[in-house]
């Protein structure tokens, strides 16, 4: 129980797929729970609830965060998309068509953060910034190639329990030959 006088909730207004939403919360309140059970946007998956899987997986400003570790009151003002807001309309996004053209998924648990994590993934890729498996970090070398050991490095905090990986890789690869513009 919060001491007198201090307040364990607040009216916080989050901005999700262009939309702004003003909701109270309370201050342990994640992220996760408030798009799923207060917004009812329920494509965002709860899977391990501990920042394990990544089936939690949203963009917060266009960076993958997994959203059962981020408190809705951190996220307030900063834009959030969610998978409901990748496609345009009825136009699914090219991460979208490249999953669904080489069956990167299977049950489709995973397929929503996956997916956020792609995106997420390609714009950090974009923007030069190496991972584990990058051979040359230095800035001048540009970005690296995006092999699929590159992929896989940069995908390996989503986890698909039916095992969709070699898929999930050449998904996200071809979604990088055909997407050359901001993917958030």
């Amino acid at each position: 129980m919060a001491p007198a006088g201090i307040s364990t909730s607040s009216s916080i207004t989050l901005h999700v797929n262009g939309e702004k939403y003003t909701l109270p919360v309370d201050h342990r309140t994640t992220l996760l729970d408030a798009l799923r059970e207060r917004l009812d946007l329920t494509g965002t998956k709860k899977g391990c609830d501990q920042g394990q899987c990544g089936a939690c997986t949203v963009l917060v400003e266009g960076r993958r965060a997994v959203s059962c570790l981020t408190l809705a009151v951190a996220a307030e003002g900063r834009e959030i998309t969610t998978i409901e807001g990748v496609a345009d309309g009825d136009e699914l996004h090219p991460v979208q068509q490249a999953f669904v053209e080489l069956d990167g998924f299977q049950c489709g648990y995973c397929t929503p953060g996956q997916i956020c994590s792609a995106l997420g993934v390609l714009q950090e890729h974009a923007d030069g910034w190496p991972s584990a498996a990058t051979e040359d970090v230095r800035p001048e070398a540009g970005p690296p190639p995006l092999t699929p050991e590159e992929i896989r490095e940069r995908m390996s905090g989503n986890l698909c329990r039916c095992g969709a990986y070699v898929s999930i890789v050449q998904a996200v690869a071809r979604a990088a030959e055909t997407t050359k513009e901001p993917v958030a």
